[in-house]
């Protein structure tokens, strides 16, 4: 949620904060903002909706200046406006700040803040920390970064914060708990402050992850400073950034959505590209291999994750237990820490994020860790928080997701599953050496497979171009299907704006039977296998009351044709594979729709892409 970008050094800085800002949109929409200290001034400006707005809007202000803090926001406390858009600067206008997160306890620091006189113009917590952070500032006479301190140990909540000052124009005063930051550091004694790394990489390669409760002072002057809530210093952790500028563009698409569908292919190869080989036939999850026996072993495998990711749990989940015989629990993360779980030293807690941001799920390790449990990772973020927390864990390698509904990333953490499933189940003994190749060069042939799926496109658009104007939608699958099912729906809905709801297939007729009529497309995940005869069975259920038949099949099937009103074709592969290739299809049918009905793809309402609030 909410973007951050910052800038001080010797160039303008406003080009390169704003520039940021439209790298950083997919986390939030609803306004966007800038401050710019020159000459021991702040000017700020800021504008309800799209960076663009902004970008009009200062055409003819003073934007020039070394120093500058920008942000775009994902509106939580008070409606998305001019007033509640950040940056906020205090009542005597000396301190201006940005704020990624939520004060939870905002309230009662407002009321305290009013009982000495102040008054507030904006309904947001953030306005609340910048007065705290003057108040104390103007009273104890401390320079701003002891300010900064004393005010965030009297704060609950989560927190990015980047703060600059008019009587100290030479810095600017980073610090973060619970929301990303981090720092780069260009080669002219500059320095470079954002959400994530995306607004960095075509400045510098360098770069520092804050860690909760860290500080940082960013001098011009004097470098950068680095300290724990507690005025320890501490020195500075450089990396290495591995993101590179090509991926963050969109290469020629239409939408970013678009070109991360179309990555599919590149994204699943990279994804096990050195961690199998059907034909010397090894699979090798470097990351977690040495706590494979502890996983063998526990009493059960918790997975824990939101939104998409939750959904390639629900496909772990029968992959571990179908292959590998263990015991899998799928938990939504926004619920788990809440309803006090039962969760023990022999428990594995494995979170899956594509940010390794996600507020909940890092909750929910936090808890776990705290029990004793083995908490593990698989995340598409190098450096993300999650990776940081974890014992162990593997990363899906599948490239920056900038589009807000998730494609690529869901198809990246199925794949890494699947692999850790196949590594259990051969430690197990759960596989032969004849089955075990055949999932191996089944998993090999996939990026193929996709391809030639993608290669449907034009075909796939004509159906979305008959459906576009459905009110509600339902999908089906069993077993594995059925997490595609729920992926596919929540596709739909996440960028269309249809009501779509995903089901086991078998369920329909214990409730949404009632729905359909002639008006209701039912998309089905009808490809051969186990369950094939009893879908078969459903979609004549369907059929039977009207309702129009959109359903995924393998190539070749003449018995679902007959019947369906419309056919997508995949190729066939093994049973545990067809979650890689039956949501592709759903991705482009999704995505054509809200084209055809005038959607903005890449950024809907409402959502935004990394979600670092509770």
């Amino acid at each position: 949620m909410c973007g951050i970008v910052a800038y001080i050094g010797e160039k303008q800085a406003y080009p390169i904060v704003l520039n940021g800002l439209k790298r950083l949109e997919y986390r939030g929409y609803d306004s966007a903002g800038v401050a710019v200290l020159k000459n021991g001034n702040i000017n700020t400006y800021k504008k309800e909706g799209k960076v663009s707005n902004l970008e009009d809007f200062v055409k003819d202000k003073d934007i020039t200046g070394g120093i500058a803090i920008g942000h775009t926001r994902w509106a939580t406390h008070g409606p998305p406006n001019d007033v509640n858009a950040h940056p906020h600067t205090s009542e005597n206008g000396n301190v201006t700040l940005v704020h990624n997160g939520i004060i939870e306890n905002y309230d009662s620091i407002r009321k305290e803040l009013e009982s000495k006189g102040y008054t507030f113009k904006s309904d947001t917590d953030t306005e609340v920390l910048c007065y705290l952070i003057s108040d104390i500032k103007t009273n104890t006479g401390v320079k701003l970064g002891k300010a900064i301190r004393l005010a965030l140990q009297q704060v609950v909540g989560a927190y990015a914060i980047v703060v600059m000052c008019e009587d100290e124009p030479h810095k600017i005063i980073v610090a973060r708990k619970s929301s990303p930051l981090v720092v780069g550091i260009g080669k002219e004694n500059d320095f470079y402050v954002a959400s994530d790394a995306t607004p960095i990489v075509e400045y510098t390669k360098q770069v520092v992850y804050l860690n909760d409760d860290e500080i940082a002072v960013l001098n011009k002057e004097k470098g950068m400073k680095l300290y724990n809530i507690d005025e320890v210093q501490k020195e500075p952790y450089v990396e290495e950034l591995e993101l590179h500028l090509e991926a963050l563009e969109k290469g020629g698409y239409e939408h970013f959505m678009l070109k991360e569908i179309h990555e599919q292919p590149t994204s699943i190869q990279d994804c096990f590209r050195g961690r199998l080989n059907a034909k010397e036939g090894w699979v090798s999850l470097g990351g977690i291999k040495y706590y494979l026996n502890r996983i063998m072993n526990a009493d059960r495998v918790v997975m824990v994750a939101c939104g998409t990711s939750w959904h390639a749990c629900l496909v772990g989940e029968y992959l571990f237990e179908d292959l590998a015989r263990i015991n899998v629990e799928v938990e939504y993360a926004s619920e788990f820490r809440y309803r006090n779980p039962i969760i023990n030293e022999n428990d594995i807690v494995l979170a899956i994020s594509q940010s390794g941001e996600t507020a909940d799920t890092l909750a929910a390790l936090e808890l776990a860790k705290s029990r004793g449990a083995t908490i593990l990772g698989i995340c598409n973020v190098v450096g993300s928080s999650i990776s940081r927390l974890t014992d162990a864990g593997s990363y899906t390698h599948a490239g920056p997701e900038i589009g807000v509904a998730s494609t690529k990333a869901f198809t990246a953490q199925v794949t890494v599953l699947t692999i850790m499933a196949i590594s259990l189940a051969r430690r197990k003994g759960k596989l032969n050496e004849a089955k075990f190749r055949s999932i191996l060069s089944s998993l090999e042939a996939i990026p193929k497979k996709v391809q030639a799926v993608l290669d449907k496109t034009e075909k796939i658009k004509k159906i979305a171009e008959k459906y576009k104007d459905a009110a509600n939608a339902l999908y089906l699958g069993r077993g594995s299907s059925f997490p595609v099912a729920l992926e596919g729906a929540l596709k739909l809905k996440e960028i269309s704006y249809i009501h779509a709801e995903g089901y086991p297939a078998a369920e329909m007729k214990h409730g949404p039977i009632a729905l359909i009529d002639e008006e209701m497309p039912v998309f089905v995940i009808a490809t051969k296998g186990t369950s094939y005869e009893k879908v078969v069975s459903n979609i004549q259920e369907v059929k039977a009351r009207k309702g129009k038949i959109v359903a995924i099949v393998t190539d070749g099937d003449e018995q679902v044709k007959a019947i369906a009103d419309d056919i997508i074709e995949i190729p066939e592969t093994n049973e545990h594979l067809v979650p890689l290739i039956a949501t592709i299809p759903l991705q482009i049918l999704s995505y054509y729709i809200a084209v055809m009905r005038g959607c903005n793809v890449d950024q809907p309402r409402n959502l935004a892409k990394s979600v670092t609030v509770e």
